[in-house]
């Protein structure tokens, strides 16, 4: 600091060279000198007649981003008003200030027409297209990737990572259980009673029991359970990776030639596709369990008329039915919820946007993916 004190002041000499003209500059141009650097180029800016400007930068004895920011600043003014600007320096310092405060990384936002909502509707729909084409490519490549290291995991299975597998099933399944468990008993609940109070009217309640059993365990258990599990484990691996993100851990292994998908991505996808089956034979348990308890309570059905009459209501393949969809649903949570994750950049606020936004999507993905499996299974008559 206090050499950058002792430093020459900057200064800025135009000189005529031909059909060039010349600007050379000299002193230090950094942060401390910024207002008297941006002084000397506003005053050389308004002179200018010549097409073509070179900025000799060999006497500058101090250069940081601030002050090459202003001369990318000033090369980039002119070239709007068709000048070229060019740079001569013999330190390769200079090159790398130069190169790096003229990366744009962020993508401008798109243009709205204005004047007209109908075109900007359109407008809209086009760009949520283009976005939905871009997140399906991204989805299908880190799919591609996953496919890839789980073949190559079949010869060599530590590849897989079971400890790190074990480490988020812990995560993403044992602690899930009470809050799964506790929504689903609730659930269960108030199928029985809103169901028995309008079929007691035609004295047909215990059909409730077919109505709960059937309800909760082909489609109710499974997409609570993975509605929970998104905002739940998703939220958490978008954050977890976007927080690694920001901090440049996920370009450090990169860097250290470890594979994200293999080290990051896939215990995780593992884990979750394990523990959402789990969870949703416990959920379809528990709305069981908390639908008994409602018709004996309101409709004075008993314990064992229920099970007699939920045993002669359901099978083995009802149970499976839901059980089936898991993982599934689990693959599609977690991948969107990976990908999200990886887009994070640089603030707080692009990791809460992105974090709301793996779950929304998420949630709709497995709406989504019920309603398909519901035409398949109706059309296969399972």
């Amino acid at each position: 600091m206090k050499l950058t004190d002792k430093m020459d002041a900057p200064n800025l000499v135009a000189a005529q060279d031909g059909a060039l003209l010349l600007l050379t500059a000299s002193g230090a141009w950094g942060i401390r000198q910024g207002a008297t650097c941006e002084k000397l180029i506003t005053q050389v800016a308004l002179r200018l007649t010549h097409s073509v400007i070179c900025v000799d930068l060999k006497k500058v004895s101090f250069l940081d981003t601030a002050g090459a920011w202003l001369l990318q600043r000033f090369q980039m003014e002119q070239a709007e008003q068709g000048r070229q600007v060019q740079f001569l320096y013999e330190d390769e310092r200079f090159d790398i200030l130069l190169r790096e405060v003229d990366r744009e990384d962020v993508d401008n936002p798109p243009e709205k027409v204005s004047g007209n909502s109908f075109l900007n509707y359109l407008a809209g729909v086009g760009e949520a297209t283009r976005q939905l084409g871009r997140d399906t490519r991204d989805v299908l490549a880190m799919l591609g990737g996953l496919t890839a290291t789980v073949t190559a995991a079949a010869t060599h299975p530590r590849r897989l990572r079971p400890v790190s597998i074990a480490v988020q099933f812990q995560r993403s399944c044992m602690g899930a259980v009470p809050i799964v468990c506790l929504m689903s008993f609730l659930i269960g609940g108030i199928i029985a009673q809103q169901g028995g109070f309008y079929l007691k009217q035609f004295g047909a309640e215990i059909f409730v029991v077919d109505l709960s059993g059937i309800l909760v365990l082909r489609e109710i258990g499974v997409i609570l359970t993975a509605i929970m599990v998104a905002g739940r484990s998703g939220s958490a691996y978008t954050a977890e990776l976007g927080s690694m993100k920001m901090r440049e851990e996920i370009d450090a292994l990169q860097v250290t030639g470890l594979r994200v998908t293999e080290v990051l991505i896939l215990p995780r996808l593992v884990a979750l596709m394990i523990a959402l089956p789990i969870l949703v034979f416990m959920a379809n348990l528990a709305a069981l369990f908390g639908a008994g308890l409602t018709c004996w309570w309101y409709l004075d059905i008993v314990p064992n008329s229920f099970i007699a009459q939920l045993q002669a209501a359901v099978t083995v393949d009802t149970l499976m039915v839901g059980v089936l969809k898991a993982p599934f649903m689990a693959l599609i949570i977690g991948l969107i919820a990976c990908m999200e994750g990886m887009k994070v950049e640089g603030s707080a606020e692009s990791l809460g946007r992105h974090t709301t936004v793996s779950v929304v999507k998420s949630i709709f993905m497995v709406i989504v993916v019920d309603g398909v499996f519901a035409v398949f299974f109706a059309s296969i008559g399972f």
